[in-house]
């Protein structure tokens, strides 16, 4: 795990290390030609539904001939299940959590001395570029790329200059799954008919219904997965004709998982499980590493492909990067562990944790009083939900599947992946596996402290905090900031299953100066299998509170109390002041839309929010779909 350094330790780095190289190269070719060319193939949403990762279905004979040239990475995760905080992470290397763009679609700010790990090759005589997809959850460094946009090519380099090409296909994107409903009707244009796929020949994972719906979803992703294929032969084909193939190590991935419901935005393996194949050149191996037609079992964080970039181009990784390079020289310690984190999802505000080793995942979920599928305008379009909230409208879901149609989870959540691959059955509440639950439990604590997880702070202050502090992730990396987030997370933890004996400690942050303190002790008294009087007193006092996230914590916990009416008062407060923060009114909001038909009352203002506010995706989103409930 990586750790901060300091501004002068930075500049002399930067100034230092990597001028000296870039001077080096761009003054002697030879030694710049002695470098690999990288490029990098990637895709969206697809899983390890490759033929050479063992999918039955897969029609990608061109990738699977690839890989017996490679090395498949076989235990290759996301930090994230979806894309623009997964992108963060690979971009600079950094979990989002710690950097604090691990909320979708936010606009973080990094501090000055992290960087896109382009920068680095950039400054060292590499010629970058990106073609074209970036959404990173930042604003993208000026210096991150030689040219990103839809006619970024390598070809375009100056003469003689290595280069580090990515070119992302899109057309596996959950969205390309939507025409499926009427499948015989939509094939890719791409494909022959003969690569066309069956759908009632499809076999379907157990967390999904038998159905030709679902059935027609799979097929129409293999359908993609296909085009995919023919898109890598296209790059290869390039390199080749170029005479630049023995030359360059390519790397092949996606994202995330698949498109499909509890896959892509979750942490299961469903969703953050991804395909990635790399072929080094003979030239360019290291002794016993990046053998060809090889599986890899190693654990792989996807923060740790660019580190392994710049361990391949005779780079020195800069010490704060929390992603480690797993080929090339010098290579440290392998992974034991691999660690996933879940934000706000679109409009959707939720906090999960996931730790995973080589047998065992195990989540804290942080929101358990969130079910797993709580309406999300945009994966609503996909027929496979359609499917699933059609069945369990019917009541025709079995057990296995039912459970994720609930209102709220567990707090803790462990699967055995030896036994139990597609995670059904939570064995947290097992004592036979209490010592694994409880080593797994604390690696996470332990990983959350050192990398200083920004999720413990609400949104809205997140945003102020950084705009005050300069970043997001500066919260907790000043002085004092390691012992707050002990002291933050510790209640945190408490407040997904609080017990009366914690009442004293939740009173106490009640008063605490600190509002991230206040704010999840407010959380914990909504969580209280015994809720009292004066309970609802306290729920009531700090509803009033000086800060936005601990006002409306309140109205989430009165709600969760049987108190709802209260709860819709402080929201209709917080909403009525339509001028306010953008991220206080969506967390306002979003809470209200949770209350469901109780809500009805303020209807009025929720389209006085909408006329006003449209502008902002996510309010106009929820506004749509709590209006919609109604008319």
């Amino acid at each position: 795990m990586g750790k901060a350094i300091s501004r002068r330790e930075f500049l002399h780095l930067t100034a230092g290390t990597l001028s000296s190289l870039a001077f080096c190269d761009l003054a002697h070719g030879e030694n710049i030609k002695k470098r690999p060319n990288i490029l990098w193939i990637s895709c969206e949403d697809i899983s390890q539904h490759l033929g050479c990762f063992g999918e039955e279905f897969a029609i990608t004979p061109n990738i699977d001939n690839f890989a017996k040239e490679a090395v498949r990475y076989t235990r290759a995760f996301t930090v994230h299940g979806v894309c623009a905080p997964s992108r963060s992470g690979i971009i600079t290397a950094m979990y989002p959590s710690s950097l604090g763009s691990c909320n979708m679609r936010c606009t973080a700010s990094k501090p000055d001395n992290i960087k896109f790990f382009t920068e680095y090759l950039r400054q060292a005589g590499y010629y970058c570029t990106n073609n074209s997809k970036e959404d990173y959850n930042f604003q993208t460094s000026k210096a991150a790329w030689d040219e990103s946009s839809k006619k970024a090519h390598w070809k375009n380099r100056p003469a003689g200059r290595p280069f580090f090409a990515v070119f992302n296909f899109i057309n596996t994107h959950e969205s390309k799954l939507w025409n499926s409903s009427d499948f015989d009707n939509t094939h890719p244009e791409k494909l022959k008919k003969s690569e066309w796929q069956k759908p009632e020949n499809i076999k379907v994972p157990p967390i999904y219904p038998d159905t030709l719906a679902v059935k027609r979803d799979f097929a129409r992703l293999f359908e993609r997965i296909t085009e995919f294929d023919y898109f890598v032969k296209e790059k290869i084909d390039e390199l080749t004709q170029a005479g630049l193939y023995e030359d360059t190590v390519i790397f092949i991935w996606s994202d995330h998982g698949n498109g499909l419901p509890r896959a892509k935005r979750f942490l299961y393996d469903s969703g953050t499980l991804s395909p990635l194949i790399i072929r080094v050149p003979k030239k360019f191996r290291t002794h016993g590493q990046a053998a060809p037609g090889n599986a890899d079992t190693q654990l792989v964080n996807f923060i740790d492909l660019g580190p392994t970039v710049l361990n391949l181009a005779g780079l020195n990784v800069p010490n704060y990067m929390q992603g480690r390079a797993f080929i090339g020289p010098d290579l440290s310690e392998q992974r034991k562990y691999i660690f996933g984190a879940r934000q706000r999802i679109d409009e959707n505000y939720d906090m999960v944790r996931s730790v995973r080793d080589r047998q065992y995942r195990y989540i804290r979920n942080f929101m358990p009083f969130i079910g797993y599928f709580p309406y999300l305008s945009y994966a609503e379009n996909c027929n496979t939900m359609k499917e699933m909230r059609k069945l369990h409208s019917q009541g025709k879901l079995n057990k296995s599947i039912q459970q994720w149609m609930a209102d709220s989870r567990p707090p803790e959540e462990l699967y055995d992946l030896q036994k139990d691959p597609w995670e059904t059955t939570n064995l947290a509440g097992s004592p036979e596996y209490a010592e694994i639950k409880k080593q797994l439990a604390a690696e996470l604590v332990q990983w959350m402290i050192e990398t200083r997880d920004t999720g413990l702070i609400p949104e809205p202050e997140m945003v102020q905090l950084a705009k005050d502090l300069g970043s997001e992730y500066a919260i907790f990396h000043r002085n004092g900031g390691k012992k707050r987030i002990k002291k933050i997370l510790r209640l945190a933890i408490i407040s997904t299953e609080p017990e009366q004996a914690d009442r004293p400690v939740v009173y106490k942050a009640l008063r605490d100066s600190d509002f991230a303190m206040r704010y999840w002790a407010v959380l914990a008294l909504g969580q209280l299998d015994k809720c009292n009087a004066d309970d609802i007193v306290r729920l009531r006092e700090i509803s009033t509170d000086a800060v936005v996230s601990v006002r409306i914590a309140s109205a989430q916990s009165l709600h969760l109390t049987g108190r709802t009416r209260d709860a819709i008062k402080i929201l209709a407060k917080e909403i009525r002041n339509t001028s306010q923060q953008e991220e206080s009114l969506h967390y306002a909001l979003n809470v209200l839309d949770l209350i469901g038909p109780k809500a009805k009352s303020a209807i009025a203002l929720v389209r006085e929010l909408y006329d006003q506010r449209k502008d902002c995706k996510y309010i106009k989103r929820v506004s749509e779909h709590f209006i919609g409930k109604f008319e």
